[in-house]
């Protein structure tokens, strides 16, 4: 599906595995500086995302031309990952991703994020996603506090 000009949202497939694990350790990289350095390298996530992330979640890929320039995994009703290529961060991108798994949703949407991370907290804030818990990172394996978000189509109207 054309969302726009320029980017095209599509389910994500086997072959868009490398480019996924590229989005991935970027993003990662550039907006949570706080995160231990990636220990995996590029064919490790590549496969991560091949044999674990395509077959267990509802994936979309976000292309700009033929590149692969953002991603989305959900399961069921909770949003496991949403990343951008950092050079295309601020361009609507992300928020054509969210949409599409807003779309797909049966109208609630929840997710995690670190507290630190407070450019996507912003994000989901600005979507319309509210804190229905903290924690003290005991929940993740970075051992960092990060809060619940939820959206709920019922609120948004």
């Amino acid at each position: 599906m054309t969302v726009d000009a320029e980017t095209v949202i599509r389910p994500g497939e086997p072959t868009d595995a490398p480019a996924i694990a590229h989005v991935h350790m970027a993003s990662r990289a550039a907006t949570m500086p706080y995160l231990p350095p990636q220990r995996r390298t590029h064919d490790q996530v590549t496969q991560w995302v091949r044999d674990v992330v395509l077959p267990a979640y509802r994936t979309w890929v976000a292309l700009r031309g033929t590149e692969v320039v953002g991603y989305a995994t959900v399961e069921g009703a909770v949003l496991h990952d949403l990343y951008l290529r950092p050079d295309v961060l601020r361009q609507g991108i992300g928020t054509l991703l969210l949409d599409e798994v807003k779309r797909h949703s049966a109208g609630d949407v929840s997710l995690h994020v670190f507290q630190q991370n407070t450019g996507a907290r912003s994000f989901y804030a600005r979507h319309g996603f509210t804190v229905v818990d903290t924690d003290d990172g005991s929940r993740n394996m970075e051992a960092l506090p990060e809060m619940t978000l939820r959206w709920r189509a019922d609120d948004a109207r």
